[in-house]
């Protein structure tokens, strides 16, 4: 991977986690429990995306 690609995925890195952060703020301030659980699926969507992206990180540096 070039050094530009590998910055490019940690922009994307920090933008999912900043992501992640968001929806669990969102989640404690919630009372109603439907949009607890959709906003608690974007959280869980997020994390997968971010685990992705590691991986193409992890992989690259390999």
């Amino acid at each position: 991977m070039t050094l530009k690609e590998l910055q490019y995925l940690e922009d994307a890195l920090g933008h999912e986690k900043f992501f992640q952060t968001k929806c669990n703020e969102a989640m404690s301030q919630l009372g109603d429990e439907h949009l607890r659980n959709c906003v608690q699926q974007m959280a869980q969507k997020h994390q997968q995306i971010y685990s992705s992206l590691y991986g193409l990180l992890s992989g690259g540096a390999a």
